[in-house]
């Protein structure tokens, strides 16, 4: 008991490691930005893939292995702690950078992003839940916002910084040994300096509330379409990466049609993230006026401005209209995130931010079959009236069934725990 209550939940009180965490998201998204520019046109100028749906493939394997990892990584980080499944993460990647220099076939890219999603899932799950450990509830905001500001911050520059070198060097080796250096150093990071965070959860909430120690399957039914509040926040997640996946996939190859050269296509596709770091401003702003304005809005401007991309030639306007998208992801991506924070109970709120992950990092996979297919019979433009169109559609879903979940003036209430677990169970804990 003397250790709980010596325990303090604050961004100032441990700023030394909500730091370190804030570095490793940030090399986290430079890991997954150092493919954003490269690896489709190394597809199609190096593997000679012809086919976008074979390119997209990459994205699909790196989607749907996210996804099923990020459900299990907020699972384990209840059971064994934040830091194994970080390291973990970050063993994952090692081998990512030689498999990109040396492979052989677009097969081999596929299986390099296989392992890309098992670092991203778990590497970006820990450092998230870290931080909120930390920060506690008042701050919840504003460290989501952090993170996602550095972590999109590092994916810009990862897309900015390697289509730089291939463009001053070559498509491979070198764009990925700046890779290799971004890896090893954050496993090092994460294995001598990292220390566990999962006791904070304990000085938030009562164990004995009748919403604490849900089983993984209740939280899994829960956050996907036992509240209605939820399963918005779930399925805006859903569609709202398809424009991530956009521009990654559609954007460099249909820049590249136009006549854009490499290098002002790792600025376009750069500007886009690099508004992410307006999530700072964004997490905190909705620990002021609430969750649900600023995603309603994100919905709506990130759609506007990937519609407006393809009724404009040109590179500034290009730059311009990738910025207004990525303003309206900065907008949503933490705040929708926030949500199953706010509404999970601290003992399984990893579990059920892994729960919306998964949904949310299904849409890589999804996203990306969607985009090759309308890329392969339709037209590149296509995709892009595809992805405008669905996230109208979601932001309206959001906009009718989300229900906001602020701490202190959220109208969201949990349902009402059902007659027999009560009975049944009481208030212990199954797995």
């Amino acid at each position: 008991m003397s250790e709980r209550t010596e325990l303090k939940q604050g961004i100032r009180e441990h700023l030394g490691q909500f730091s370190l965490h804030v570095l490793l998201v940030f090399a986290t998204g430079l890991t997954i930005g150092s493919e954003r520019t490269v690896v489709p046109v190394l597809g199609e100028d190096v593997l000679g893939v012809e086919s976008f749906l074979v390119i997209g493939s990459f994205v699909v394997s790196f989607g749907f292995v996210k996804a099923l990892l990020n459900l299990y990584a907020g699972k384990w980080g209840e059971e064994y702690g934040r830091k194994p499944v970080l390291v973990l993460g970050w063993i994952t990647a090692l081998p990512i950078p030689l498999i990109l220099i040396f492979a052989p076939s677009w097969s081999w890219i596929t299986v390099g992003n296989i392992l890309l999603g098992i670092n991203q899932a778990l590497t970006w799950s820990m450092a998230i839940n870290a931080k909120i450990d930390l920060a506690g509830p008042e701050q919840r905001g504003l460290a989501v916002g952090i993170d996602e500001a550095f972590g999109y911050t590092g994916v810009a520059a990862g897309a900015w910084i390697t289509g730089v070198i291939a463009g001053q060097w070559s498509l491979r080796p070198e764009p990925f040994v700046f890779l290799a250096a971004v890896v090893v150093l954050a496993f090092l990071i994460s294995v001598f300096l990292i220390k566990e965070t999962v006791q904070f959860t304990q000085l938030e909430g009562d164990d004995d509330h009748h919403d604490a120690n849900l089983p993984f399957n209740a939280v899994l039914k829960r956050a996907t379409y036992g509240d209605r509040t939820l399963f918005a926040a779930a399925q805006a997640g859903h569609i709202e990466n398809f424009v991530d996946t956009l521009f990654w996939i559609a954007v460099p190859l249909y820049l590249t049609s136009q006549g854009l050269a490499i290098e002002a296509v790792g600025v376009v596709v750069g500007v886009h993230s690099a508004m992410y770091f307006l999530q700072i401003g964004t997490g905190g702003l909705a620990d002021r006026i609430g969750r649900r304005p600023p995603v309603v809005a994100g919905m709506f401007l990130a759609g506007a401005g990937v519609l407006g991309m393809v009724f404009v030639k040109g590179y500034l306007p290009w730059a311009i209209l990738s910025g207004l998208s990525g303003l309206g992801m900065a907008l949503l991506y933490p705040n929708l995130m926030t949500v199953p924070s706010d509404a999970a109970h601290p003992t399984w709120r990893s579990a059920g931010m892994g729960v919306y992950r998964m949904w949310r990092d299904a849409g890589y996979g999804v996203g990306a079959i969607l985009i090759g297919l309308s890329m392969e019979f339709v037209s590149a433009e296509g995709a892009f009236y595809m992805t405008a169109v669905l996230m109208f559609l979601s932001g309206t879903v959001v906009y009718l069934w989300m229900e906001e979940t602020h701490p202190e003036f959220g109208t969201h209430e949990p349902p009402a725990p059902a007659p027999a677990w009560e009975t049944v169970h009481g208030t212990t804990s199954e797995d």
